[in-house]
């Protein structure tokens, strides 16, 4: 029985460990589109949307409710600023961009509020 819970405890930390390193990802890629979508550089913009994109994508495949709500807005809203950025609307990619940052956010909130605290 021990040995089952201790299975159970280190799948659920392995799962926890490989969405936090998604979300930071994210966070990190979406902060650094927006900061050179600000400055026109829209190769640079794309380029940090879509490994943005990769790691939101896998991140929602390990989340559920609100959290995932969010998180699933968000890769609408880098999916569009993708498009917009492809059509070089930079501003209005920008705007997406900014948008899927603040959805990142709410999303990894609800989840750390979630996680079980260790006494």
């Amino acid at each position: 029985m021990k040995k089952l819970v201790c299975i159970g405890l280190f799948i659920f930390a392995t799962t926890s460990v490989f969405a936090d390193n998604h979300f930071v990802a994210v966070d990190k890629h979406v902060s650094a589109a927006v900061v050179n979508g600000e400055a026109g550089h829209t190769q640079i913009l794309i380029k940090h949307v879509k490994a943005a994109l990769e790691h939101a994508l896998e991140a929602s495949v390990m989340s559920k409710g609100l959290s995932k709500t969010h998180l699933d807005a968000a890769i609408k809203e880098l999916q569009e600023s993708l498009d917009l950025a492809n059509l070089g609307h930079i501003g209005a990619a920008t705007i997406h961009a900014e948008a899927a940052d603040k959805h990142i956010k709410m999303s990894e909130k609800i989840r750390l509020s979630k996680l079980p605290t260790v006494n």
